[in-house]
């Protein structure tokens, strides 16, 4: 059995909770979450806190009694506090750029490419830093490796999207040769 799964999750001062049938409705300052109450797993909610049980002992349930904790308490952060990933871009001409919600990332193709945000997720950018922030942390991970994908890192040079603080192992060239 998971150990954060043996303690209950304390809903935060601001945040209000509710169960509803087979979803969790977290709501807070930052917005709303529906979290979805998975297979395998029993929620009782307690004063000022929610118990998460496994209805089996199969497997599965094993996996999903963790999981179903992290859900909850990733939506109780989301809706308090809010997650950001803050993504670099390295190289010449490289550039980036907001035309109303869509990003504008100039990064030596032929053509710019267009990222539109899912609903959601905010995207601002800084001189060369892009900002992705949002309540969810599944869609601000998924839409900062999204961003990422256009233009890795390269390991010759290191130009491309990397996230802040990401180390990226420069390789040496071809040698000349004598």
């Amino acid at each position: 059995m998971s150990r954060l799964a043996k303690k209950p999750v304390v809903i935060p001062s601001g945040v209000t909770a509710s169960l509803n049938g087979q979803e969790v409705i977290v709501k807070g300052p930052k917005g709303e979450i529906k979290v979805p109450v998975m297979s395998f797993i029993k929620i009782e909610q307690a004063e000022g806190s929610f118990l998460v049980t496994k209805s089996s002992d199969s497997k599965q349930a094993k996996a999903n009694l963790g999981t179903m904790v992290a859900h909850l308490r990733n939506a109780f952060i989301g809706v308090s506090a809010g997650f950001s990933k803050d993504l670099e871009i390295q190289g010449v001409g490289f550039r980036a750029a907001m035309e109303g919600k869509t990003l504008v990332l100039n990064l030596g193709f032929v053509n710019p490419v267009k990222y539109q945000p899912m609903p959601g997720v905010d995207i601002a950018v800084e001189k060369n830093i892009v900002k992705v922030s949002g309540i969810s942390k599944v869609d601000v991970g998924q839409a900062a490796a999204k961003i990422r994908s256009f233009k890795k890192p390269e390991p010759y040079k290191g130009k491309g999207i990397r996230y802040v603080g990401e180390f990226v192992k420069i390789k040496a060239g071809k040698k000349a040769s004598s």
